[in-house]
């Protein structure tokens, strides 16, 4: 078993500061997010299926033309490739999860688009 604290552990300072908590290839990838206030998570997608979880503060995330303003305890999921953003005016704390890890398309930098090690 394993165990987090999510409200214990420290966030870097600045932008977007992402704390991986668990990435197992072919199975998930867990990451603590902290937001400072202002800070965004511009409009983006991943090749994952998305959980974000507000921790702590409260965002405005956006998707598909709707706007919902959310606050501790609020769970959105995002299917793969869907646009969104999430934005913070006094700071949040996000845990994210995605699955599979990686997902079909995922972009890792070492490989090449069919998967195959880019020598």
């Amino acid at each position: 078993m394993r165990h987090w604290k999510l409200n214990a552990i420290e966030t870097p300072d600045g932008s977007r500061s992402p704390v991986v908590l668990h990435s197992l290839e072919g199975e998930s990838r867990v990451v603590l997010i902290g937001l400072d206030s202002g800070q965004e998570l511009g409009e983006h997608q991943v090749k994952e299926s998305a959980f974000l979880l507000v921790v702590d503060g409260t965002v405005k995330v956006e998707a598909g033309g709707e706007a919902i303003d959310a606050g501790v305890g609020e769970l959105f999921r995002f299917e793969p490739d869907e646009r969104h953003s999430v934005t913070s005016e006094g700071g949040a704390r996000l845990m994210l999860l995605l699955a599979p890890w990686p997902g079909e398309g995922h972009y890792r930098g070492d490989e090449t688009r069919s998967g195959a090690i880019a020598s």
